[in-house]
């Protein structure tokens, strides 16, 4: 049997042992080296092929697709720098949770550091951010089928989370007309490959049982945080929290409708701060908190414990409170703790709250992103997703917005880098084939430009919505000197994304008011499916603004003696 002709018989079993644990989705890239991985990918029927010309983008790509699905999702990338682009992708995936498998083709050893083409070191480039790492020999018959497939299978029983890296180093020649569809190697794994478990099976068990405190504990007066969970989860914890009369201090992405709007406003404020300084216990659902208030509040509270809870292994808490971390899954968690009827102790927070949503709906009547932010909602679709920038969008609709109770949220707040917002929001869009609403400003799409081309495969009514203030208007919200803010922070470009549309074949729009933004919404989300680009060029600096004039007002205003 020819080397090429074995190389293919090596990738085939590698693509096969994967499909036995939920594999479905796979991006590949175009490369010499990674061709076995590549040609196999696309003889197995299982799999569904994604393709992109730019490897950081289609890093990103896997992790939307992984994000959505709950599904693990593969990449293939050939050797060299290719590798080194999937990083950013690799690293989120590791923050937030999502399996990504990353399939990097290598030259075999004696290529490596002689100055051979296209040859790097790739073991161990990762570092320590993937969760699993795998460095497989060259494909040689003297290594069975079986020891392959059970590797591949231990490393995803264990992989519960994160990325798992798997360098697999092929030696040419890498082409042939001799592909042989069964071999001796590949017909040891017997009666395997007509059935549809992993060669090497592991049973999970996780049941939460109850804390032996807990009888007493949900008597106490509590706080709950809900960071990045599910829209599910959301729901729940909302319900829980009612019940039990806790205040909740709901993310923009903990979809759950948070009751208490606003918070990254007034959680600043003494009052609020006061009543909520008289928390016993605060228990925390999911982690990627975005609002800075709701940051600095969870860093300093000092309650009598302190729990997290997420299907996250290892430490989540920024403010290293003696507590304690349940590492199961939300749903899981709140079956084996229930809630009971308890009135309300913080009614204050919701008179300060509402008070605060009023202020904002008064504050926000101008066209810009901080109306945007606000009545993000209403241009929502039905039975559809949003998928959220990072910077400065993402903190306007922390502090500004009100999201509908249970509706899907995602965003990359792991690193929460301006990296890869519009590939992964492509990857969401292609998972679900639901109506999807992005939103991120311009620098993030200049960023990841490339990967509008990824929005021409559509499958319902698509949205992305640039906002474009000119740069990176977050930082005009720091303490950076002003002398040097716009060179070396804010790098104002004046650019505007009608071209952009149109050389990968967008629709574009570019309102100027509310109702003519609102207007165009609705009538994408009744339309065909296609993606729409609209661009809302605003005011530079009106967004960050508004965010630091309401943070100041509701910080300093006495909600007992009269309204904001």
């Amino acid at each position: 049997m020819s080397n090429s002709s074995f190389n293919r018989q090596w990738a085939k079993v590698i693509l096969e042992a994967l499909t036995r644990h939920g594999l479905r989705h796979i991006c590949i890239a175009p490369g010499s080296r990674s061709t076995p991985l590549t040609l196999a990918a696309a003889a197995n029927q299982k799999l569904i092929c994604h393709t992109h010309f730019d490897e950081r983008g289609l890093g990103h790509l896997a992790l939307g697709l992984a994000k959505a699905t709950k599904d693990p999702v593969a990449v293939i990338v050939t050797s060299g720098t290719a590798v080194a682009n999937l990083y950013p992708a690799l690293i989120e995936a590791g923050l937030t949770g999502e399996r990504v498998i990353f399939l990097t083709a290598d030259r075999p050893p004696e290529l490596i550091d002689c100055g051979a083409n296209q040859a790097i070191r790739q073991q161990g480039i990762f570092a320590t951010h993937p969760s699993q790492t795998l460095s497989l020999p060259r494909p040689t018959t003297d290594i069975s089928a079986s020891w392959l497939v059970s590797t591949l299978d231990n490393a995803m029983n264990i992989l519960v989370h994160g990325a798992l890296h798997v360098n697999c180093p092929f030696a040419e020649p890498l082409y042939g007309d001799d592909i042989e569809t069964s071999t001796p190697w590949t017909e040891a794994l017997g009666v395997w490959w007509q059935t549809d478990k992993p060669w090497l099976q592991e049973t999970r068990f996780n049941v939460a049982s109850t804390h032996p405190q807990w009888n007493e504990l949900r008597q106490k007066k509590g706080v709950v945080i809900a960071g990045r969970i599910s829209p599910e989860e959301g729901v729940e914890v909302a319900k829980w929290a009612s019940q039990l009369g806790w205040p909740l201090l709901g993310d923009v992405l903990s979809q759950t409708g948070q009751p208490l709007p606003c918070v990254d406003l007034w959680l600043n404020n003494p009052q609020a701060k006061s009543e909520l300084n008289n928390a016993e216990i605060v228990i925390q659902f999911g982690s990627s908190l975005t609002g800075k208030r709701l940051l600095q509040w969870q860093v300093g509270c000092s309650p009598n414990a302190y729990w997290i809870v997420d299907p996250i292994p290892g430490r989540l808490d920024p403010g290293h409170h003696t507590g304690e971390k349940f590492t199961l899954s939300p749903m899981q968690w709140l079956v084996a703790h229930p809630a009971v009827d308890n009135s309300p102790w913080a009614n204050a927070l919701m008179h300060i709250a509402t008070q605060t949503y009023q202020k904002v709906s008064k504050i926000t009547n101008y066209f810009g992103e901080a109306q945007v932010a606000h009545q993000l909602d209403k241009l929502l679709p039905s039975d559809g997703q949003l998928f959220v920038g990072n910077s400065l969008i993402v903190r306007l609709i922390d502090a500004f917005a009100r999201l509908p109770q249970g509706y899907p949220v995602m965003s990359n707040r792991g690193a929460s880098g301006i990296d890869g917002l519009i590939s992964t929001s492509a990857g969401v869009h292609r998972a679900t084939k639901k109506p999807t609403l992005t939103i991120l400003g311009d620098l993030s799409a200049l960023y990841d430009l490339n990967s509008l081309a990824l929005h021409q495969q559509v499958y319902a009514p698509n949205v992305v919505i640039v906002v474009n203030n000119n740069g990176g208007q977050i930082f005009s919200m720091l303490p950076t000197p002003e002398a040097e803010r716009e060179r070396f922070y804010c790098m104002p470009h004046s650019l505007n994304f009608k071209h952009a549309a149109a050389m990968f074949g967008l629709h574009y729009v570019s309102p100027t008011s509310w109702e003519a933004l609102l207007t165009t919404v609705q009538e994408c989300w009744a339309g065909a499916p296609t993606t729409t680009l609209i661009e809302l060029i605003v005011d530079d600096t009106d967004g960050a603004k508004t965010l630091n004039q309401l943070v100041k007002q509701v910080t300093s205003h006495d909600f007992s003696m009269s309204a904001i």
